[in-house]
Parts: structure tokens; sequence; C-alpha cells
């Protein structure tokens, strides 16, 4: 069976491991972070190992990511699909990862199953005062390992979805907004539902691009960043 995250991961690690993947950029702090798609990947193999060695995640695992359009959000969902767990990003599951303002919500989600708060720190700082039993991602996630071996039986991908539905969703898309290999893509779109994960994410790996993502965007600095960072398309 097929394995979501290895099959967008491995062409973009055979194509150009370190060449940008995701840039995120936050015109309200300032913040720009750049990933190659090897740090992106070890990213993403680090929340495999919390998920399965920490959390108790596997195959069938319904996982809640209640988090935003973030370079880190990106490695939390590759994470997931590499140990053939099933995201939703509403609605109950069996573990969470949420942002501190969305903790109950996570709770109501699991209903006494397991949650990782991520502060979203640039420096990777804690998200302070966690209740006890609530794990802090940023902490937990730097002492596991940064490879990991696809499960090669996993559940469905995305809201039940199966991954060969999610990779042909994001194909689509992809070829409806004419991305192709190499394009630098710009957004400012969410991932907060399905749909927009495969279109405003997914869609753009796929397609062998890279992502520019910026939050809170300052209108006078688009123009420029499109310049800057070589900016091809923009969704």
């Amino acid at each position: 069976m097929t394995n979501l995250t290895a099959a967008v991961l491995d062409p973009l690690l055979k194509a150009d491991p370190m060449g940008p993947r995701i840039t995120y950029y936050d015109d309200a702090t300032g913040e720009r972070i750049e990933l190659s798609t090897v740090t992106l990947a070890n990213w993403a193999a680090k929340t495999a190992n919390l998920l399965r060695d920490e959390l108790g995640a596997g195959p069938g695992t319904r996982v809640a990511v209640l988090l935003p359009a973030h370079w880190q959000t990106a490695a939390v969902l590759l994470g997931a699909w590499w140990i053939g767990a099933e995201v939703v990003l509403s609605g109950a599951a069996d573990l969470a990862l949420c942002t501190s303002e969305r903790l109950d919500e996570a709770d109501e989600a699991v209903a006494g199953g397991e949650v990782a708060v991520l502060s979203l720190d640039p420096f990777g700082k804690p998200a302070p005062d966690l209740p006890i039993g609530v794990t802090d991602y940023a902490t937990a996630v730097r002492v596991h390992g940064d490879q990991y071996s696809a499960e090669l039986r996993p559940g469905a991908a995305l809201e039940g979805r199966s991954v060969d539905d999610v990779l042909a969703a994001a194909a689509n898309c992809a070829a409806a907004s004419g991305l192709a290999a190499g394009d630098r893509v710009m957004s400012s779109l969410p991932w907060s539902t399905a749909d927009d994960a495969v279109a405003n994410l997914l869609a753009v790996f796929v397609a062998g691009a890279s992502l520019v993502q910026v939050v809170n965007p300052d209108p006078a600095a688009l123009e420029r960043r499109r310049v800057t960072e070589k900016v091809s398309r923009d969704l």
C-alpha cells in the first residue's frame, strides 16, 4: 500500500534534497524560516517518532491537527501520515496536536486522550503554563530521531479519504492551478479543512514545487518578496 508521506517526499528528496521546500513568513513578527526538503523530512521523522513512541499512535489512529498554516504544521501532517495515522482537522480524535489557544477544543476532541501543544516559537521555546499531562511538542520532539521508515499498511489518510484519493486530489489541484516542478508558489491561504490542506499544501509538493507561505501578509512587502523569493506562481 502507498504511504502518503513517502509518496510526497521521496520524489522531492530525489530531485532536490537541499533546495528550499517551504519558506515561512509572518509579516506581523518579521519571522522568516526556510526548510529544505531534507530538513522538512527530518522534522517530519522526529514528529513521527514522537507520535509513535510517546503518544502511542499508529495506523488508523485519528490525529487531530488543530494548527494554523505554519512550517511546523507541515512537519506534523507529514509525521502523522508517515506512521499511517488518519489526520482530522475537526471533530473526534484519539490524540491531538494544537496551539495553546485551541487546547480546550483539543481536550474535547480526544475525551481524555493524549494532547501535545505547539508553541510555534521560531526559537523552539516551550509553550508556557501547560496543564499537567499535556505534552510540550517543542521539548519532546527534539530528543527523537530524525529518520523514519514509512508505515506500509496505513489507514485512511485525511478525514476518511484514502492515501490514493488524497494524492489524486492533490495532483488534480496542482494541474488546475498550473503548478509545475521547480515553481516557487506564494500563498497566504489556510490549511484548516481537508480541501484546504490538499489544495494549498499537498498540491504544491505533489507538483514538485516549493511553497512560500505568508501569514499576516503586508501588502507593501508582497511585490518585493515575489522578486527576492523568485516566485513563479501565486495561490
